[in-house]
């Protein structure tokens, strides 16, 4: 699904030196199916690795396979649209309009590829139901709590069928009990077979994926599998 070999990113300064070594040499393979979280301290390079992944920025050096295609040597506009098409992405904020109503929110991924009115209102209902908010079809963001309008965020990275959910701390501006919510938003899309990436800082909340894989100065430091208690005890 996504693969990295031996991935650099370094920073450099306008005279040409070396600002920053930001990844030094990744080596990571995440497969169809699986629920990944990347932890690391500031400056460790996940939020570098996490951009890179999403394509929202190229190597330095190495080679990144999404599901199956090179990356690194696309075009820019050949590698916006792929992106577009294999990556939903999930913030901290939610970035949703708040003069269209939530069906229009998630449609608006569609609007800009060009899909047909009728099917992006078939699909945008689709990713709702995904979420459990099929409905609040017709509801202003404004009108919705803080874990509702996340879940219309999610619902409009899921609209396209991305291979790839990214999601970047995004229960960052949540309360505890909802943010616990979204956390089961999560785990029942993978349940479902959806590939998910979690960038966190927050242990409890890695504690939740099935993978971890943790980033210090640029490398990968640890990468394991989570024991959860109920596999545990089987």
């Amino acid at each position: 699904m996504a693969e990295l070999r031996a991935l650099k990113k370094i920073y450099y300064k306008p005279d040409g030196s070396v600002m920053v070594e930001a990844l030094r040499g990744i080596d990571v393979t995440i497969r169809r199916g699986e629920y990944v979280a990347i932890m690391g301290a500031s400056g460790s390079g996940k939020s570098t690795l996490m951009n890179i992944l999403g394509c929202l920025d190229r190597p330095t050096q190495g080679e990144y396979l999404l599901d199956g295609k090179g990356i690194t040597t696309m075009e820019d506009e050949e590698l916006s649209v792929y992106r577009g098409r294999k990556i939903g992405f999930v913030f901290q904020a939610f970035n949703l309009i708040p003069q269209l109503t939530v069906e229009a929110n998630v449609e608006v991924p569609l609007f800009y590829q060009g899909v047909p009115p009728k099917e992006r209102r078939k699909q945008a209902i689709a990713a709702l139901e995904l979420v459990a908010l099929a409905d609040r079809l017709g509801h202003r963001p404004r009108e919705l709590s803080g874990g509702q309008q996340q879940r219309v965020a999610i619902a409009r990275a899921l609209v396209t069928r991305p291979a790839i959910l990214m999601a970047d701390e995004p229960t960052g501006n949540l309360d505890s009990k909802t943010g616990q919510a979204i956390l089961k938003t999560f785990e029942d899309l993978h349940k479902i077979g959806m590939t998910i990436i979690m960038v966190t800082h927050d242990d409890s909340i890695a504690k939740r994926c099935k993978r971890v894989v943790r980033l210090a100065d640029g490398l990968v430091c640890e990468d394991r599998l989570v024991e959860h208690e109920s596999e545990a005890v089987a």
